[in-house]
């Protein structure tokens, strides 16, 4: 990125953070509102702009800097001081000034506050301008504004006659006295005490989010009501009432640090009214020192609030932090929903299946003969061949049985924890109680998470007590000892050590369930009875085609526009994130990789890319390579309509979805000797709006010896192509 690129959209955040946006027209369309009063506006890009380079220059993390979050105070801090002071050359020396204590309250409080995963939201800009307030009262030589009745030269600066016209028009709309304290208050929090302004903002704010529209409205309108109730007087213009600090609080409680749903809409109920308690209390506390209440509620009771949601045991109340902040209600909404769907029951250590090749599970959770109770929750694992047999022969002896002696491998990465080697196998039909689990080990995954394998060949241990093994590392071999009367392996995750421990419910991850004509990816489930599973077997080709590297590149050549070439490159970003990124499009498609499977997480950038396409079509990708596999998964809504599409669903979307996006992928192998390095991976993206189909695009990835060799895409009756040109 250009320095002068950067340097333009950190000014650019510094204003969208005000109302927690990073959308570019909206927060020009803030820059414009803040120049209804040309000169309040001027000082608060020069605030913007003297924060901005002061903290490039004394080395400050250059993405906070980018992302406005330590300008938007001093722009707010800015257009305090341009609103209250007459312009001049000191009180561009006094901004100048401002901007940079406002800086360093910013970046002390972040340290104090951002220890406990808190923002500071506007708090340097209270405390900022409280003190620039109370100094000033000793600048004898910097004048108080008197210029608010040249308000209309100042417009007509800016937009000529036809801008004043419309300020004049907006001003004078006969409207009811709520309405013109909603729009009053929606300009204070720029320092434009005008309806004009608020106009301008609520028009902005609704193509921003209609989340976020919607949250104001019941913000402003809940403490509205609050204040009728209570009896107080709810002024338009007076500092200690203005409604921001009501319209802040629910946006920011509503839909933008907590995933916005109607518990959280509840609760911004709940709380709109705490707020305006505090804002009366500090109005009387701070009334003496003629010093407004600002912000102050609002941060105070978000705080609050947000700290004593980090002592909660469990989410009985259902309300969900945003952890990878989007800057838009809605998108925190849709990833959030999208992210419980695909990954919601993933746990944190993936446990795959002990064995290789394909096992019949002959007894699952509460089983027919021994698992039960405390013990309910496990596995019993055979070999079965096409007519359902177990065996072969007269099944008479321990070696008839298809899994006596196979290998069995670690589940997971772990240390050996128990032991038993030197159980004899039963003759067919007989058992072993007194060494119920027969030959057995115990493996630690973590602090409470062990898996214990049962009934296993003597002799045949591999490990040793207190050795680390890898998963898929080789144990031991089936066999038939203890509890056992016929050869299988008994599965089961448990909390605690010892063998003969309680059960845990605890599903495995990403291994293949076999259907009648196909296989289905299970990544995160509990086998059943009869389930013919077995693990992914890592196709190289495959592997070398999409398990993506840091500092990889690759080359295609378009189909269209003739001769075109694209680059992608993958990266990581500052908080370790992975991503591949287009050269051309600027574009990113953020993902994460394991040894077995690919999942795209996010896009940014240009929908018309191959990169979106790509993503679109290698939305969930498995490394293993199966005749009649195929893998579906869901999209965030927002990854598949365009805004306009959705913009209706936004409104409803905290309390019900009617769109969704559905992704859907089938492996083909060619028919020759090559089947296992040339292989197409067809994908289909659907867009539906009450389960019908409105959007589809069919997507072709081709895979070769060297990895992906050709991307097809047929989208809207046109199909075109790009042909990769190299690696590197």
């Amino acid at each position: 990125m250009s320095n002068i690129h950067w340097f333009f959209k950190s000014v650019l955040n510094s204003y969208g953070q005000v109302f927690f946006s990073t959308k570019k027209t909206f927060s020009s369309l803030l820059i414009l509102a803040t120049f209804v009063d040309f000169y309040t506006g001027a000082f608060g890009l020069f605030a913007v702009v003297v924060t901005n380079l002061i903290a490039y220059w004394l080395g400050l993390n250059k993405y906070k800097i980018t992302e406005g979050f330590f300008g938007f105070n001093s722009l707010l801090v800015g257009l305090g001081l341009g609103i209250y002071f007459q312009p001049g050359a000191l009180l561009l020396l006094i901004v100048f000034l401002a901007a940079i204590l406002t800086l360093f309250i910013s970046v002390s409080l972040e340290g104090m506050i951002g220890k406990y995963a808190l923002p500071y939201l506007s708090i340097p800009f209270v405390i900022s301008l409280w003190i620039l307030t109370l100094a000033s009262r000793e600048f004898m030589e910097l004048g108080l504004n008197e210029r608010g009745i040249y308000t209309l030269n100042d417009l007509y600066i800016i937009g000529g006659g036809s801008l004043v016209k419309l300020y004049e028009w907006w001003n004078n709309i006969p409207l009811p006295s709520s309405i013109r304290s909603y729009f009053l208050s929606l300009g204070a929090i720029l320092f434009q005490y005008n309806l004009f302004t608020g106009v301008i903002l609520a028009v902005g704010l609704l193509t921003y989010s209609r989340i976020g529209f919607t949250l104001s409205l019941i913000g402003f309108y809940t403490a509205y009501l609050f204040y009728m109730l209570i009896g107080a007087k709810f002024s338009e213009v007076h500092y200690s009432y203005i409604g921001f600090n009501y319209i802040l609080s629910s946006i920011a409680l509503g839909g933008f640090f907590l995933v916005p749903n109607r518990n959280s809409y509840l609760w911004v109920v709940l709380i709109v009214p705490l707020v305006a308690i505090v804002t009366i209390s500090l109005s009387s506390i701070l009334e003496p020192y003629f010093l407004p209440v600002y912000s102050l509620p609002f941060n105070l009771v978000a705080l609050v609030f947000l700290y004593v949601l980090k002592f909660r045991v469990n989410n009985k109340a259902n309300l969900n932090p945003v952890y990878i902040q989007q800057n838009s209600p809605e998108k925190n909404l849709y990833s959030f929903l999208n992210f419980k769907e695909r990954f919601g029951k993933e746990t944190p250590i993936p446990i795959h299946l002990p064995f290789h090749g394909e096992w019949t599970v002959t007894q699952g959770h509460n089983g027919e003969y021994t698992h039960k109770g405390s013990w309910r929750h496990a596995w019993d694992f055979q070999i079965k061949n096409d007519e359902g047999k177990t065996y072969e022969d007269s099944g008479d002896f321990v070696g008839d049985y298809y899994c006596y002696g196979k290998n069995i491998v670690a589940p997971a990465m772990g240390i050996i924890e128990a032991i038993i080697d030197d159980v004899p196998d039963n003759i067919i039909g007989e058992k072993n109680l007194e060494y119920n689990w027969g030959n057995t080990i115990v493996i630690k995954h973590t602090e409470y998470l062990f898996s214990k394998l049962s009934h296993l060949k003597p002799q045949s241990v591999e490990v040793k007590i207190g050795q680390k093994v890898e998963q898929g590392d080789l144990l031991a071999k089936c066999g038939n000892s203890g509890n056992s009367p016929y050869p299988h392996l008994h599965f089961q995750l448990q909390g605690t050590p010892h063998i003969g421990s309680k059960t845990i419910d605890y599903p495995l991850s990403n291994y293949l369930k076999k259907l009648d004509d196909r296989l289905e990816l299970m990544t995160t489930a509990s086998p059943s009875r009869d389930d013919v599973v077995m693990n992914i077997q890592v196709n190289s080709a495959l592997r070398k085609a999409f398990h993506l590297t840091p500092g990889q590149k690759f080359m295609f050549e378009l189909s269209e526009p003739i001769g075109a070439n694209v680059e992608w490159e993958v990266k990581i970003d500052y908080y370790l994130n992975k991503y591949i990124e287009c050269d051309t499009s600027k574009s990113r498609a953020y993902f994460k990789v394991d040894e077995a499977m690919l999942y795209f997480t996010h896009f940014e950038g240009d929908r018309k890319s191959l990169l979106y396409y790509f993503y679109l079509a290698a939305f969930k990708v498995c490394f293993g390579y199966s005749k009649g596999l195929r893998i579906v998964d869901t999209y965030p809504i927002n990854m598949v309509f365009r805004p306009n599409q959705h913009f209706i669903h936004d409104f409803l979307a905290p309390f019900i979805q009617y769109m969704k996006g559905k992704y859907s992928l089938s492996y083909k192998g060619a028919e020759n000797s090559l089947a296992e390095t040339q292989i197409t991976l067809n994908a289909t993206t659907y867009a539906l709006v009450f389960n019908n189909e409105r959007d589809r695009i069919i997507t072709s990835i081709h895979v070769d010896g060297t990895g992906l060799s050709r991307i097809e895409i047929n989208h809207k009756k046109r199909t075109y192509f790009a042909k990769r040109l190299e690696y590197i």
